[in-house]
């Protein structure tokens, strides 16, 4: 993979956005230019077909792949997949096999490698981004450069230069009215989206605190393989290195730091907190932390604290909490239940609940085909920049301000990754990892600044 060595304009300070730019879904309306190929038209909705590519066949990849396919009334086929390893592709490909027409993905239409992305864009109309974190912000120029619809998993990016870089790819999106989703998908949560609505009708009245937690046990680990790279291994093991997945912070916690920036309408100004591991696995060297806990300060005095941790044999917890000058809320994936002060109990979620993860490709299609406004690049972008800012304030054990890291020459992803390069981070004689300490840490930049 070469990623562009093009520096991102700064980015606009979090005071200055507006709900448009940080928190909204947004777009512009017009003809959809998808690269040359012909375009999917709201004018006849039941007669285009959706050329659906999938980059990153993993897990995630193959959940979102298989809802996007089942969108009810759409008429859409996956063409095309990529990923790094041939067997994630056979497995990605097996859990839609059920499908039938709908997949149709010929052996010259499966790219194995790090560049087979690149490939999957001539053979598509919309492309779900699901490779490891790291890769995104470069993924996603590209799409949209192609005239892509775009559905991208979250987090957008684990440094500086990805945010801006992604920031700049949304309002390039906008401009070509192309549609863009984020996978985070308590924003098409009907629990939540009901409990904003009492929330903006002033039941809790003006938020002032809040919490909110991603508390489970241990993450996977893959053992490393005889004969293969570092650079293999590292990727195979993506979660596990921030240069690619951006600690757990970033890659679980930023859904429940998004549902404050969500819910409070505002980003963070700035980022203090603790972070470490105390549960090490002998034979799983890791470089990333086991805990975070960080308060972010918002305009308007408002503090949450954040908690997010992955020790087995805890209590888990993953759930928001707001408290407001007459009420408190509290929210977890399919209920949310508000009190008075005194614990009276004012409102409780009772509607219908349905996926939310088949919800926002539900959404997706909509905005496709009847060519409407949406564009959840903003918002995800912003949101996965906090979870960034997060974590710069645990590895340092310093106050980090949002604007001043936005502005940061922070990139972690090398120009070129191939299989015989040299990840950013090596382990030592044994084999471990080291972890970052506050007491060294120092953000760094692994390509030189662009000259302008």
């Amino acid at each position: 993979m070469q990623p562009s060595s093009q520096s991102p304009q700064p980015h606009t300070p979090a005071s200055a956005l507006n709900r448009r730019d940080a928190l909204v879904a947004a777009g512009t309306a017009g003809v959809i230019v998808t690269g040359g190929m012909r375009a999917v038209h709201g004018q006849t909705p039941s007669a285009d077909l959706i050329r659906v590519g999938v980059v990153g066949t993993g897990g995630r990849g193959s959940g979102a792949l298989k809802q996007t396919l089942s969108v009810p009334g759409s008429n859409v086929k996956v063409t095309a997949v990529a990923d790094a390893f041939g067997d994630r592709i056979q497995s990605g490909l097996k859990a839609v096999k059920d499908l039938g027409d709908k997949v149709d993905v010929p052996e010259d239409r499966r790219f194995e490698g790090l560049d087979g992305w690149k490939r999957v864009l001539d053979h598509c109309d919309m492309v779900i981004l699901a490779t490891p974190p790291g890769f995104r912000p470069f993924h996603f120029q590209a799409a949209v450069e192609a005239g892509k619809h775009v559905f991208m998993e979250k987090p957008v990016c684990v440094d500086s230069y990805g945010a801006r870089l992604c920031l700049e790819t949304a309002k390039k999106a906008d401009e070509k009215g192309l549609k863009v989703v984020v996978g985070l998908q308590r924003r098409y949560e009907n629990s939540y989206r009901a409990a904003l609505a009492r929330v903006r009708e002033g039941l809790i009245g003006d938020i002032v605190a809040g919490e909110v937690y991603w508390n489970c046990p241990g993450i996977w680990y893959r053992t490393r393989k005889p004969d293969t790279t570092e650079m293999q291994f590292q990727i195979n093991n993506w979660y596990h290195f921030a240069w690619l997945g951006g600690d757990h912070i970033c890659e679980q916690h930023v859904h429940n730091i998004d549902v404050a920036n969500w819910f409070l309408d505002r980003l963070p100004q700035s980022a203090y907190g603790v972070g470490g591991r105390q549960n090490r696995v002998p034979g799983q060297s890791s470089e990333i932390y086991d805990h975070h806990s960080v308060t972010f300060a918002y305009p308007g005095g408002v503090r949450i604290a954040s908690q997010c941790e992955q020790i087995p044999g805890g209590d888990s917890r993953v759930e928001e909490h707001f408290r407001g000058t007459k009420g408190l809320l509290e929210m977890r994936p399919g209920r949310a239940v508000i009190t008075d002060l005194d614990g009276k109990e004012l409102w409780k979620f009772a509607g219908p609940n349905p996926d939310p993860y088949q919800v926002e490709h539900d959404a997706l299609h909509e905005a496709i085909r009847q060519n409407k406004p949406l564009n959840n690049a903003h918002y995800g972008t912003t949101s996965s920049f906090s979870a960034v800012l997060g974590r710069l304030a645990t590895y340092s054990g310093k106050e980090w301000n949002y604007d001043d890291a936005m502005q940061l020459d922070f990139r972690t992803m090398p120009e070129t990754v191939a299989w015989d390069s040299e990840p950013p981070t090596l382990p030592d004689a044994n084999g471990d990892y080291r972890m970052p300490m506050p007491a060294t840490f120092k953000v760094r930049s692994v390509t030189k600044p662009a000259v302008s």
